[in-house]
């Protein structure tokens, strides 16, 4: 039975209950050279040092609107980046001229760069309607459950109580949460928010007066509570708020002074359902200020799920406050970096470090130096700085001393975490620019301790393949002080049958997401690693030799249509998948539903209760 609750208020509710605050720590920056031959350096502020710390001075306030030389903006950090850089805005293309169909081989000649746009642009050749086809290879479809996730994305856990496996399917105003303890005959057990259809959502959504944003979260086993630890995420929201900051003062100031937490909750999950949650902690991410109130936090606040495996330390992505503004991104205001925090209590949680890479820090000179040697400084439109926490091959409690950041325009790093509170950069690699979209979203490491290699890609904002395509590059991280690119995954095809011969003319975006997320049941499998592909569905890549990689399996759905959605909802198919190892199943997210898959490349499927529950005791 459908129980019909309201999220946000369950938040609300539990904030009454007992939260500790953070005592100010005491704090100190401090340059760390890059090890290795990289000229790049980390910068790390941790709590454990004696020095006092004294924060970068803010830019100085624009002079009178009209002086020459100096940006008609109003907010001081918005200024400092548009005087830094010069105006390389990306001019717009013409379809079928500068990109589209080639007649005469049938291929798709793809732009070379483009600014980010938010509404279609149809080429010549491209489908006039929604294909409505499927195709599949090694892949079946256990089951499919329309309407339980909101067209634009989801984040994704699992967690096992009484023997039951509940799904939880999440993002800022909603969250469904299903029984799938036979992945074929899933339940609804509880939904709160918008539920989806041809005329919009069920509830209004207004972006622009969140009081509480639910971004990902993390659930992880907590030996010391003896239970599961739910850690989510609040940060700004990305999307309705602004579309150029340059333009729009009120938008930024907004930003600026949110109405909703710059940070993370921990939560003590005595049950499946928010009403069985007990709220532990609430912390600001803007370390500067622990006591701060909503409204006044500085920064991000935490993006996307924590990297958190239960146990003393818990990796964010987060710019702490508002002088980590190196980034062309047209509606964003950060350049995210990232913290660690000592969870050894979780109702305690405690500040440990900041860092950062070379180019993310406004008001430092050799950051504004390393920002403008950037071939894509000035563009406009790329993401600079984090989207998601470092990427750890094994967790710091059990010995893992490396991570990989993605960071966006800026590259992929590694990262020496052998002393949290002090990390350092260990090496660097990038590749030519890639935009719009966004470059260097997520890494895959779950195929580094086997063979040293690392996959990175980014993925596509603009539809109709209105950017240039987003590669999934793989690594040789066999040495993390010299990375290098050794090939990349390969660009997936339309199938035999297909009524198009490139996803390009199937509408919508066209692209990689994301592989493994954090906190899938069972671990990583090697040799296979599935991909969320937007039009493509889901691609399955063979790896088992990092350096030749094929595609061993698909599942392309039908994509939605104006019957079930809005028509500027549509196009992009799977845009998110979560895979269950320890049972062999691939939950695949669409705009109008989500997919429960298997594939004989895991194996064969588990209907029923796993052999150990999740998260692991």
């Amino acid at each position: 039975m459908l129980r019909k609750r309201n999220f946000r208020l369950a938040l609300a509710t539990s904030s009454a209950l007992s939260v500790l605050v953070m005592t100010a720590c005491t704090t100190a920056e401090t340059a760390q050279p890059a090890a290795g031959a990289t000229a790049a350096s980390a910068t790390s502020t941790t709590a454990a040092a004696t020095t006092p710390a004294s924060a970068p001075a803010a830019p100085a306030a624009p002079v009178a609107q009209g002086t020459p030389g100096k940006p008609r903006v109003q907010d001081p950090y918005l200024a400092a980046w548009l005087s830094l850089t010069p105006d390389r805005a990306p001019a717009p293309l013409k379809p079928g001229v500068d990109y589209g169909m080639d007649p005469a081989t049938g291929e798709f000649v793809w732009p070379k760069a483009t600014p980010e746009v938010h509404k279609g642009q149809p080429f010549p050749g491209e489908m006039t309607k929604w294909d409505k086809k499927s195709f599949t290879k090694n892949v079946e479809v256990l089951a499919f459950y329309p309407g339980v996730d909101s067209p634009f994305h989801a984040w994704n856990n699992v967690a096992d109580f009484d023997g039951h496996r509940y799904l939880y399917i999440h993002d800022r105003d909603y969250l469904r949460i299903m029984d799938v303890t036979d992945p074929a005959h899933g339940k609804v057990v509880f939904s709160s928010g918008g539920v989806w259809g041809p005329k919009g959502p069920s509830e209004r959504f207004d972006a622009n007066n969140v009081q509480d944003y639910l971004g990902g979260a993390t659930i992880a086993w907590n030996k010391k509570l003896g239970k599961p630890v739910l850690v989510a995420s609040f940060e700004i929201g990305r999307y309705g708020l602004m579309t150029d900051k340059s333009e729009q003062p009120d938008k930024v100031a907004a930003q600026r002074h949110y109405n909703s937490l710059k940070g993370f909750k921990v939560f003590a999950m005595n049950g499946p359902l928010p009403s069985q949650w007990e709220l532990l902690a609430t912390r600001t991410t803007d370390y500067k200020h622990p006591d701060a109130p909503i409204g006044q936090q500085q920064g991000s606040g935490s993006l996307d799920a924590p990297e958190y495996y239960g146990g003393k330390y818990m990796i964010l992505s987060s710019a702490p406050d508002d002088t980590y503004g190196l980034t062309e991104y047209p509606n964003y205001l950060y350049s995210p970096g990232y913290q660690v925090w000592d969870m050894s209590d979780p109702a305690n949680p405690k500040f440990v470090s900041q860092f950062s890479v070379p180019g993310q820090i406004l008001g430092k000179p050799e950051d504004e130096q390393a920002y403008l040697m950037n071939p894509r400084a000035g563009n406009r439109t790329s993401w600079m700085g984090s989207r998601i926490p470092v990427f750890l091959p094994k967790p710091l409690e059990a010995g893992g001393k490396i991570g990989f950041g993605a960071m966006g325009g800026l590259g992929l790093y590694s990262f020496d975490l052998s002393a949290p509170a002090n990390p350092k950069v260990l090496g660097h690699v990038n590749t030519p620019p890639s935009f719009a979209g966004t470059e260097y979203d997520n890494a895959d490491v779950s195929q580094y301790a086997r063979t040293g290699y690392v996959l990175t890609n980014g993925y596509p904002m603009n539809r109709d393949c209105y950017e240039p395509y987003k590669d999934i590059f793989v690594v040789d991280a066999r040495d993390p002080s010299h990375m290098k690119v050794a090939t990349t995954l390969p660009r997936p095809t339309p199938p035999e049958g297909a009524s198009y011969t490139s996803f390009c003319q199937r509408g919508g975006n066209f692209g990689p997401k994301r592989a493994n997320a954090i906190g899938q049941p069972g671990g990583w499998r090697q040799g296979i690693v599935p991909y969320s592909f937007y039009n493509a569905g889901v691609q399955i890549y063979d790896v088992r030799n990092p350096e030749k990689p094929t595609i061993a399996g698909y599942f392309v759905p039908a994509l939605a249509d104006e019957t079930e959605l809005p028509s500027y909802t549509l196009g992009k198919g799977v845009f998110a998948i979560y895979t269950e190892y320890d049972r062999n199943i691939i939950w695949a997210f669409t705009e109008n539903g989500a997919y429960a898959l298997s594939t004989p490349l895991l194996g064969k499927p588990v209907m029923g209760p796993a052999a150990k529950p999740w998260p692991a005791r």
